[in-house]
């Protein structure tokens, strides 16, 4: 008996249908991309696994898809490193490349191998699949899609306020509630300096970016595990819970980073993209939080985080200021910012509100129906002038019964349906049937494209 198919955890296959509401996300977003002057790449699915490690973090490494070396992958190794103890240590030997976890560092490394073919400031956006190792859930899966744009070569916080005006537009177009984040990496570099823990940063980022999934209180248990004393936490409390507006915010974190050059620069970069926000029509809500960590690495100034006012999913949208990712790679002092839109998240969002627009499902708007050879010769060059005016339409491709062939139409959404015999030929007319209504009417050839939505 044949194995009952099935694909890994943690993915999934799309229908038809459901690819078209993917396909109105990701061109709503190409199209907010475009009107600020960014342009297409792509990048491999997979990529030197020297590119990606170390990019991430602790954790984030730990989910990296390792992929293993073509042919006898376990040359490169010893017997004794197969044991549990030294897996990190030998899957660098039997996996040289692996599969990209994001957009962001491959983008670092396409800037560095292609700088003498890139105009700097260089705004590009890619919309690609990733993976990451995760425990399948609601809303988190293994394989992903992301929508990035980024802005590299340029140091101007102008960029971070263009980014905030694109998130808002973007979910203004997907008719979305969102809620849209901002901190700035700096100010939390200069809160682990006046607690006292400046060479604890990552695992202070790394515990407060969960306070929304976990809550305070395993938050401080965490940052404790992490070799940080109570006192220590308990400075760190009544900053990262600040409440109120954002001067009044800004204005409480100058007097306690009064002390930290870092801190009072994060501060400084807030005020300034606040500043512009306040002269914008931003219409999406925008907090300043300082609770707001984001847990990769290479974030350096400010950082953004949105999520859905009106479904319990996570972050739909994050990215932040990298001062120096291309550094890593031999590219010295070429600062960046970008954002990602998370489409799967966008997909489960408008799903559960029901926000999708009619028009972003329609597929083929008219059907012939085929009752034989010479109606075939007659269909096919009207369905050609028509397709050449951009109607999407087909003719059902048997001399099957009417009725399977109307099933079909009905099965597949089609709102009309072009019925032609040899009454119709020899008056050169269709009788065009609405599927929605039942109406019919006989129309000649040439106009029948004004007949049908366009």
């Amino acid at each position: 008996m044949a194995q009952k198919p099935s694909i890994p955890k943690g993915t999934r296959d799309f229908s038809p249908e459901e690819m078209a509401k993917r396909n109105y996300i990701f061109d709503t977003i190409k199209s907010v991309y475009k009107t600020y002057g960014f342009q297409p790449i792509e990048t491999p699915a997979m990529e030197n696994l020297s590119t990606l490690l170390g990019k991430y973090g602790e954790e984030g490494d730990k989910l990296l898809f390792k992929i293993l070396n073509s042919g006898d992958f376990t040359s490169g190794a010893d017997a004794s490193e197969f044991n549990s103890d030294r897996a990190n240590v030998l899957s660098t030997k039997i996996c040289e490349k692996g599969l990209r976890y994001d957009l962001t560092v491959p983008f670092a490394r396409y800037v560095v191998q292609h700088q003498n073919e890139i105009t700097f400031p260089f705004k590009r956006y890619q919309i690609q699949p990733v993976w990451r190792a995760d425990r399948p859930q609601k809303g988190r899966y293994r394989e992903f899609f992301q929508c990035d744009a980024d802005v590299i070569g340029s140091k101007s916080l102008l960029n971070e306020v263009e980014l905030v005006q694109i998130i808002d537009t973007a979910f203004n177009k997907f008719g979305i509630n969102v809620l849209i984040k901002i901190n700035n990496r700096k100010i939390l570099s200069g809160i682990a300096e006046v607690i006292g823990h400046p060479d604890k940063l990552i695992d202070i980022t790394v515990a407060i970016d969960k306070i929304d999934k976990i809550g305070l209180d395993a938050v401080n248990a965490e940052l404790e595990g992490r070799g940080i004393e109570h006192s220590a936490i308990e400075k760190l409390q009544p900053i990262i819970t600040l409440s109120g507006t954002t001067e009044s915010k800004l204005e409480k974190l100058r007097e306690v980073l009064s002390t930290s050059e870092v801190g009072m620069k994060g501060i400084e970069e807030l005020a300034i993209i606040f500043g512009y926000l306040a002269t914008l029509n931003i219409t999406q809500e925008v907090e300043l939080d300082l609770s707001l960590a984001r847990g990769l690495n290479y974030y350096t100034g400010a950082i953004f985080e949105v999520k859905s006012k009106d479904t319990e999913i996570g972050s739909i949208c994050g990215g932040g200021r990298y001062d120096d990712l291309t550094g890593i790679f031999g590219l010295k002092d070429v600062s960046g910012v970008g954002i990602s839109f998370g489409a799967d998240r966008i997909y489960d969002v408008l799903n559960t509100l029901n926000k999708y627009p009619e028009n972003s499902m329609v597929g083929t708007q008219l059907l012939f129906i085929n009752f034989g050879k010479a109606e075939e010769l007659f269909c096919l060059p009207v369905m050609a002038s028509l397709r050449a005016q951009g109607v999407a339409v087909e003719i059902y491709p048997e001399s099957a019964k009417m009725k399977k062939q109307m099933d079909y139409a009905n099965k597949r959404n089609i709102p009309f349906v072009a019925i032609v015999g040899e009454n119709e030929m020899q008056k050169q007319v269709v009788s065009l049937k609405n599927m929605i209504t039942g109406e019919q009417q006989e129309v000649p050839v040439g106009e029948l494209i004004a007949h049908l939505p366009r």
